[in-house]
């Protein structure tokens, strides 16, 4: 087999025990954050590696390098600056990152991905430090197989692309989107288990409509209108081609695509890379997951429910696709399974006879639905929704801070007894409302689940736990057990088994919808477990060893490929 990167190769010894060959030594060496022990390399290996001089005399365990690296992150004045920290050591000693990133990983993911990285997206050519990741733009499209050749690394398995046309709930970020596939690609190997040699950040730059950009003289993107239509189906065709070319074993996570562009793209290209959107399948399968374990804790089915999901973007859409498979996985027929799940966007409820986007068409009610309805104008709005359906659910996946009103909630509150508010819009300034007006304007009564982290909620000397949706518990999982099984495609079952994953493994005992972030690498591995056995069941696994496996062995199998952050010895290369 090829090195796994031009620079060095893992190899094992006479013992089994594994080894980095190196054919880099000196100063060189201390640059390239992947290989980079800094303080950490032995007596032996700076005399082997031409280092004696470079270093200093005392040579550190990894522990004391934590050590010195957060108390320098606990000095930085606020979320950005640590954000900006904490990528400066990613470029500098990757292990050393991960290792703290595992270690406080509670404390720092929020800063790392949402909501700090969306100031750091809205900032990205202002704080650009180190090259990392791939640029495909629109200037060197003809020239992408070269490029690609570029990138050092042999055997990349995981491919975060964005377009940047719709970061979180900010819009188009241009350039600065790369800052998504950076943070997202930190989770799959601290959360996911695959090691940073098997990522790859993608910037697909095809321009940016946003003026104010295009005008900053320190923007780093190309300097354009977004190119759309066959000129932008063109660019993401030759991208797809070159990577299933260079990186054949490669999976591809399309993430913050534009509303329309999304579903286009992954219907596009779903069945000719392995490929999946975060935005509209992890999103719809950790929501799916939550509105479970809200019914576990109400006593109820998730069939006896009716659901207003708001927005009708990637998110949305999702979420209802989401929530339909679970309806109808509950013996709902189809027909049952759409009147109980209705979609509210920016004009109202979703009717048939609006001007529609092709994915919100099916899940537009037929104005037959609306017989004996009471409201004003030609569409109802979100509260005549709620009113007029008796909706015990309500999601927010609108990007509008704010949008969920007093009188909004109490119309939820006075159809159920426990009403289900899931305010999920990123960043915390977008999100729909705080948990602490939701449960006060219930009375405590509401279960509450949003994207953001939120602190428990203290209400009349009463505790309530605000669970975090994060798809972080979803796409290191799903990605994981398609990387194992080497999945051919990623199908609607590995998502949705992803999802009843997700809600078996959360302990409800303290009320809390999803798990705590610190437990997200067991259950990103007892999610990739399932997934490897649905993609088994599905017929897409290529990897054979594993279709004779029962699930203790392909967690077991899991375990042992679980990347984790320490340091190998070094030897170096003989010509």
């Amino acid at each position: 087999m090829p090195p796994v990167s031009p620079y060095y190769d893992v190899k094992r010894d006479e013992d089994g025990q594994r080894y980095l060959e190196v054919n880099l030594t000196g100063f060189s060496l201390l640059r390239l954050p992947l290989m980079n022990k800094s303080t950490a390399f032995t007596h032996e290996e700076r005399r082997l590696l031409d280092l004696e001089g470079l270093l200093p005399p005392h040579v550190s365990t990894v522990d004391e390098q934590m050590e010195r690296q957060y108390r320098r992150y606990r000095l930085q004045p606020t979320d950005l600056e640590k954000h900006v920290f904490l990528r400066n050591l990613q470029d500098r000693n990757e292990v050393l990152f991960f290792a703290l990133l595992r270690r406080h990983l509670e404390e720092m993911l929020p800063i790392l991905y949402t909501p700090t990285v969306g100031e750091a997206v809205r900032v990205f050519s202002h704080i650009y430090r180190y090259p990392r990741g791939l640029c495909v733009s629109s200037e060197s499209i003809d020239r992408v197989e070269k490029n690609l050749a570029n990138v050092p690394l042999e055997d990349v398995r995981m491919i975060v692309a964005t377009d940047s046309s719709a970061i979180l709930g900010l819009g188009d970020q241009g350039f600065g989107g790369m800052a998504i596939s950076i943070g997202k690609l930190s989770i799959y190997t601290v959360a996911g288990g695959v090691g940073p040699d098997k990522t790859l950040p993608v910037e697909l730059d095809v321009g940016t409509d946003r003026q104010d950009l295009l005008e900053d003289p320190l923007y780093l993107g190309v300097r354009h209108r977004r190119i759309t239509g066959e000129a932008y189906d063109d660019i993401l065709d030759r991208f797809v081609e070159a990577v299933a070319h260079r990186y054949p074993k490669a999976i591809i996570q399309w993430e913050d695509f534009g509303r329309n562009t999304a579903f286009r793209v992954l219907d596009r290209y779903r069945k000719v890379i392995p490929s999946f959107n975060d935005d509209i399948q992890g999103t719809g399968a950790m929501a799916l997951a939550g509105l479970l374990n809200a019914c576990r804790l109400k006593g109820e089915a998730l069939r006896e429910q009716t659901f207003v999901v708001v927005g009708a973007g990637a998110g949305g859409i999702g979420v209802a696709w989401a929530i339909k498979q679970g309806l109808l996985a509950e013996g709902l027929t189809e027909a049952e399974a759409h009147a109980r799940l209705l979609v509210v966007d920016r004009q109202g409820l979703l009717v048939h006879g609006q001007n529609l986007e092709p994915h919100q068409v099916p899940y537009a009610q037929t104005p037959e639905r609306l017989a004996g309805w009471s409201f004003a104008g030609e569409a109802p709005t979100l509260l005549e929704t709620i009113q007029n359906s008796g909706a015990t659910a309500l999601l927010g996946l609108s990007g509008v801070g704010g949008l969920f009103t007093q009188p909004i909630v109490q119309a939820v509150a006075h159809n159920a007894g426990r009403p289900i508010v899931f305010p999920l819009s990123n960043p915390t300034s977008n999100v729909e409302a705080l948990p602490e007006d939701v449960l006060r304007w219930t009375d405590g009564r509401a279960v509450v689940a949003t994207g953001s982290p939120f602190a428990d909620v203290t209400l009349d000397g009463r505790t309530f736990p605000v669970g975090q949706g994060n798809n972080a518990f979803i796409f290191p999982g799903l990605g994981f057990g398609a990387i194992l099984s080497r999945a051919r495609e990623i199908t609607d079952g590995m998502v949705l088994e992803a999802a009843r994953t997700l809600a078996e493994v959360t302990d409800l005992s303290d009320g809390r919808v999803y798990p705590r972030v610190s437990e997200l690498q067991e259950v990103s591995l007892r999610v990739a477990t399932r997934v490897v056995l649905r993609a088994v069941r599905d017929g897409v696994a290529a990897e054979y060893r594993l279709r004779s496996m029962d699930e203790t062995a392909v967690e077991a199998y899991a375990r042992e490929r679980f990347w984790t952050p320490r340091y190998l010895p070094f030897r170096k290369a003989t010509r």
